[in-house]
């Protein structure tokens, strides 16, 4: 029994049942018990693992599309290479040592980190101690400068709500409320929800819709700025085109568990909707959506892992090879993954990806 379900069951009884998004911010968030406030949650110690934490070749990879799309738009003399959720730092630190080669990329960037944690922020300046780093809590009054920026794995654990379709036009919103044995899953009662009326010709009585708010926050954010000052967001996560059905999950000591059980204890996420994301960002465009695996391949990582491979030999070597398994097969993450690009009007997609649909 957590101390936050203790925390969590006392509010309900005073306040009522709260929303899906208020659970999860707790659960992740809170001060004194939150998920990613309380352990290192990234890696060997944590619950689960990222792309950058498998092999160095996807930040790699994204650092050379990053740079491409730089020279793509005129190698601007000063421009803001930014990440959301930077984690231990790893994935800047392989996009910095891809590109120092690239004529004038490092000496024409300022770096910006997007991160609140101040555990997380020593661990990402002792990953990255030869640059001059600045944090941000979020992207409001950025400096006016095309904004090159990564997200990985960022979405997915961003708060979202979860609506029931009912009779008619109407919707049932899922929330958390008090049980016999603890926390479980409910609904609210049906009302109309005109934010979701453009969900009504593609759901039927029963279906689940998610939204997040918080997500499409950040995605006007940075659609906002690219279209405005120049640059490109990669954006990966799993997810699909657009949301349908119950996706919120849970890991617990790194194995699947009821979402409602381990408050503060587990990791929760949720699918990423890209449409959503794509809408948010306008006027910025989207790319079309893709996978990971297609994506890295069109970037030639199965030609950089075997330059690697030749330094390599027993353990180290297969290691090497389920790392690249690991990123690129579709029964692994190459299928699960995908990526969504936003780029200003009238430039080109970045290297690996297509020009996308507009709404």
């Amino acid at each position: 029994m957590s101390a936050l379900r203790d925390k969590l069951l006392a509010q309900i009884a005073d306040q009522g049942p709260m929303g899906i998004d208020a659970y999860m911010r707790a659960c992740l968030l809170d001060p004194e018990h939150g998920y990613y406030t309380t352990r290192a949650s990234i890696g060997a110690e944590g619950d689960f693992t990222t792309a950058p934490e498998i092999s160095q070749m996807f930040g790699e990879l994204m650092g050379l599309a990053l740079a491409q799309t730089w020279m793509d738009q005129g190698a601007p003399s000063t421009f803001l290479l930014a990440e959301l959720g930077p984690g231990r730092g790893t994935l800047m630190a392989d996009i910095l040592r891809a590109t120092r080669h690239v004529p004038g990329f490092h000496q024409s960037m300022r770096l910006l980190l997007v991160e609140a944690s101040p555990r997380l922020r020593e661990i990402q300046r002792a990953a990255l101690p030869e640059v001059d780093l600045g944090w941000r809590e979020d992207l409001s009054a950025l400096p006016q400068h095309p904004l090159f920026l990564v997200a990985n794995e960022f979405f997915d654990a961003l708060p979202i709500r979860q609506f029931r379709r009912a009779e008619g036009e109407t919707w049932q919103e899922r929330q958390v409320e008090a049980g016999p044995e603890g926390l479980r899953a409910g609904f609210g009662p049906a009302r109309s929800m005109p934010v979701l009326d453009y969900r009504l010709g593609d759901t039927n009585p029963g279906d689940i819709v998610e939204l997040s708010p918080e997500a499409q926050g950040w995605a006007k954010a940075i659609g906002t700025h690219v279209a405005r000052h120049g640059g490109v967001a990669l954006l990966v996560d799993y997810g699909g085109w657009r949301s349908l059905g119950d996706t919120l999950q849970a890991l617990y000591q790194k194995a699947p568990a009821d979402p409602f059980q381990h408050p503060g204890e587990a990791d929760l996420t949720a699918h990423v909707d890209f449409a959503e994301l794509a809408r948010a960002a306008m006027p910025a465009l989207a790319t079309r959506l893709e996978t990971q695996g297609v994506f890295l391949e069109k970037l030639g990582i199965t030609a950089r892992a075997q330059a690697l491979a030749k330094g390599l030999s027993g353990g180290a070597l297969d290691a090497h090879v389920k790392a690249h398994r690991r990123l690129t097969h579709p029964e692994e993450m190459g299928t699960l993954f995908k990526i969504l690009a936003l780029t200003p009007p009238g430039q080109r997609p970045p290297p690996g990806l297509e020009p996308g649909i507009t709404f």
